[in-house]
């Protein structure tokens, strides 16, 4: 991946976004302050409510400007503005939407008085009709083996279940709203092609550059924090052993896989499927398929332990 180029700019978005020329980015993935008061170093998180929405306003017409005709814009927003970017996009704009996901962790703030959070939001808007959406990479595997379905996987739906990164992870940085890599890395399988150019104007810990680095995409990120600059220049020099969160359903097994010599075939495609980018979850994997068909279906499948290094 020597021929790929990822950097991380110091300033402000909505200037660094006039940097780049029209029309010259396949995706941009967001995550803007939520104007909730948090910390990031500076007063970015504090605006007055209409202040707020003329900075969201300002920095999607640059989006929208640079984006590709054929480019898409993944944005991470909570309850309170979500509505408002959502108008901006569609009705300001003109822009394609296409799915309102809902990120589902199973930690976040506890309330006494009402019901606690358990969930982000993330916008998918399309610059055009026409645009990349990849649906191989970003596959999850069956329930059930069925003749009819396509044991390649299925679609993962508009409900993504990972985790937070916690402060006990070893990956764990000093950010208050670190994501996890295997959240991007579906964003960026589904909505690019390697080579393509992924911008970030947020970037904060610099997960949007990681995952772009390891897949193979051109990467820019915009972070007003200097702190966080470092942070994220350190994280690309470390070495990579997989993308931090997963989907839990990347290391389920289908049943009723009857055939032994199918079973054999998708066992050694799962891996390569599903979890190649997530070697940690290779154990689960094979703790579930012993399970479920036995102690010598891994073996059988590979009898010299290749699925170890993949």
């Amino acid at each position: 991946m020597s021929d790929r180029k990822i950097s991380i700019c110091q300033g402000d978005a909505l200037e660094l976004f006039k940097t780049l020329n029209d029309s010259s980015v396949d995706l941009i993935i967001a995550d803007p302050p939520y104007n909730l008061g948090k910390d990031y170093g500076n007063d970015s998180d504090s605006k007055d409510f209409d202040d707020y929405l003329d900075f969201s306003r300002a920095w999607l017409k640059e989006a929208h400007r640079a984006l590709k005709p054929t480019g898409s814009i993944y944005i991470f927003m909570g309850v309170r503005y979500i509505s408002y970017l959502y108008a901006i996009l569609e009705r300001e704009l003109g822009m394609s939407f296409n799915a309102w996901i809902t990120w589902y962790y199973t930690q976040g703030i506890g309330k006494t008085k009402g019901f606690s959070p358990r969930h982000d939001d993330i916008l998918f808007f399309n610059k055009g009709k026409k645009f990349k959406f990849n649906l191989d990479p970003i596959r999850v595997p069956q329930k059930f083996y069925r003749q009819r379905n396509n044991m390649r996987g299925a679609n993962p739906g508009d409900v993504w279940e990972f985790s937070h990164v916690h402060y006990c992870q070893d990956n764990r940085l000093n950010h208050p709203t670190q994501k996890p890599e295997g959240l991007i890395e579906r964003m960026v399988l589904a909505s690019s092609d390697d080579g393509d150019l992924v911008v970030d104007p947020f970037s904060g810990s610099g997960t949007t550059l990681r995952v772009c680095q390891q897949l193979g995409r051109n990467g820019v990120g915009f972070e007003l924090n200097p702190d966080y600059v470092q942070m994220t220049q350190y994280r690309l020099s470390l070495p990579f052993s997989g993308f931090d969160g997963v989907d839990a359903r990347m290391e389920r097994v289908p049943n009723d896989m009857n055939d032994p010599e199918m079973r054999k075939e998708y066992f050694r495609n799962h891996i390569q499927w599903f979890l190649k980018n997530h070697p940690d979850s290779i154990a689960e994997f094979k703790r579930q398929v012993k399970e479920k068909y036995g102690d010598d279906i891994l073996a059988e499948s590979d009898p010299v332990g290749q699925l170890d290094l993949l």
